[in-house]
């Protein structure tokens, strides 16, 4: 794909020097070309934006399991019941 929007830019490119029209049609593709390979997540700017939006979600995610984890595993339902009884032993 990069090889025929690079090929087709040049032909355009070339074709400039009989009608100037054709230089704005290269430099709209190869911007659109630019332009839509950055939004895919490859060109220059590759990583920068989408990863660091997937890597928060991905650490919003797992925050919010960790904290799940904590309230309601198995192993800290004693120590609830215990904190419970105190409680209700301190209203009494």
């Amino acid at each position: 794909m990069f090889v025929l929007i690079l090929v087709l830019s040049v032909v355009l490119f070339g074709l400039g020097f009989l009608d100037p029209i054709w230089w704005v049609a290269a430099a709209v593709l190869v911007f659109g070309a630019a332009h839509y390979s950055r939004d895919r997540g490859g060109g220059l700017g590759r990583g920068n934006r989408s990863d660091l939006g997937d890597y928060r979600v991905y650490e919003q995610r797992r925050d919010r399991q960790d904290r799940w984890d904590r309230r309601y595993t198995r192993r800290h339902r004693a120590r609830w019941s215990r904190e419970d009884r105190r409680d209700r032993e301190r209203r009494r």
